[in-house]
């Protein structure tokens, strides 16, 4: 029978560790493709805690491994960051960061190496506790997801070939379960025109103007997208616009533009796609509708290219998954969960939405800290998080791993 008491205890008495550790993480700047020495410093702590083994594969992820049981339940939390933005935005150093009592600041407190310190401290829990059981926990580190979300995963289960029973994403929930995101897409639309003498615009085919009535049209769009009761409605934004001229004192011959298209339940590529390619504006144009492939190099020069498109995902909240997790939170704080999901985007669209793996979110820190200036995350969540991560593996497997339907469930 687990002691969630002793566990909380355990987890609060690390509080200094994670401190020191998640500290460490944020004055190590690592953006996507930029991560080599964040994951040096996580394969350190790993080691120094005691997990039974460290790998890094060819994209350049962290796995660490603790026990050696069959049922395999996987932790993820992506190390790399967004950029600072505006210097003079931060009432301090982003890198080196801040910590007051209650608070830890820098760049990616929330966003989301908070995260890999209460899951690496999980692993320390469930040895100092010995709460293994018929489990293998992998804690993992993943990189380039917030230049190209779940390609990491999408690298980690078709290349690592590790399929877990279930992943926990430690993405800031606000102290929720949260159980399914909105999906999203990368989407863009060109026209094409012909040049000539601005001082005589006739002459020439203006395809900056063949593109305004198309913008006006998505823009309407916008307002009659799909909308689902609990992810909610699907969105389109215009993000990017370019164009090619000969100079200033000439006519455009050519215009793109990027569109944000954020997918709800139901929507998929080719829904999105047909919905713009049938707009009036973008048939009289003969404007070209495609999709971006992201092909960037990892930090290890890798490259795993990808379609720009990250389907939305659901679980359901009786599923053996997430009831795992609201029943590991009633023990371990003594009231029911909030039930909820993601604003933006995750690793989940890779874990869930393209190969049917359950995830179930729980992470430290908040969604309105992520990619903003003076990042935060709380102490008391880490604890908190670690506490819960360390219960996890075990409660899953004494209640919930027979529950798991036959599709899903992988063992090792």
């Amino acid at each position: 029978m687990l002691d969630f008491k002793k566990i909380a205890e355990t987890a609060k008495k690390y509080e200094p560790d994670m401190t020191r550790f998640l500290r460490d993480m944020i004055a190590i700047p690592s953006e996507s493709r930029d991560e080599k020495r964040v994951v040096s410093r996580v394969a350190d702590e790993m080691k120094r805690v005691g997990f039974d083994r460290i790998e890094i594969d060819p994209m350049g992820n962290i796995l660490g491994y603790i026990g050696r049981g069959k049922h395999l339940v996987a932790m993820d939390a992506h190390i790399d960051t967004v950029g600072i933005g505006n210097r003079g935005n931060w009432n301090f150093d982003p890198y080196e960061g801040t910590e007051d009592a209650e608070r830890i600041g820098g760049r990616g407190a929330s966003d989301q190496e908070g995260g890999m310190a209460s899951m690496v401290y999980a692993g320390k829990i469930i040895r100092d506790l010995g709460l293994g059981g018929d489990y293998t926990l992998a804690v993992a580190g993943t990189v380039q997801e917030e230049d190209c979300d779940g390609l990491c995963w999408q690298y980690i289960i078709n290349e690592d070939k590790l399929h877990p029973e279930f992943v926990v994403s430690t993405e800031p929930t606000d102290g929720g379960i949260y159980r399914g995101q909105r999906g999203r897409m990368e989407i863009y639309v060109s026209t094409d025109g012909v040049s000539c003498h601005g001082s005589a615009p006739e002459r020439g085919d203006n395809a900056i103007y063949k593109m305004g009535p198309i913008l006006a049209e998505l823009r309407a769009l916008h307002t009659n997208l799909d909308n689902d009761d609990f992810l909610g409605k699907g969105s389109l934004t215009v993000s990017e616009i370019f164009f090619t001229s000969p100079s200033r004192c000439a006519v455009a011959d050519s215009c793109k533009i990027s569109i944000d298209r954020r997918l709800t339940r139901g929507e998929n590529a080719e829904y999105a796609l047909s919905q713009i390619r049938n707009l009036p504006a973008v048939k009289a144009a003969g404007a070209e509708v495609g999709m971006y492939k992201y092909e960037r190099p990892s930090y290890t020069g890798l490259v795993y290219p990808t379609d720009c498109h990250f389907p939305a995902w659901v679980i359901e909240e009786d599923h053996p998954a997430c009831e795992t997790l609201t029943d590991t939170y009633r023990s371990v704080f003594g009231k029911n969960a909030r039930i909820g999901k993601w604003t933006f985007s995750t690793n989940g669209v890779a874990i869930t939405g393209m190969h049917g793996i359950p995830c179930v979110g729980f992470g430290p820190g908040h969604e309105d800290q992520a990619h903003a200036p003076n990042e935060y995350t709380w102490k008391n969540e880490l604890v908190g998080c670690a506490a819960m991560y360390a219960a996890i593996p075990s409660v899953y497997v004494e209640k919930y791993a027979d529950k798991m339907p036959e599709h899903t469930k992988n063992s090792i």
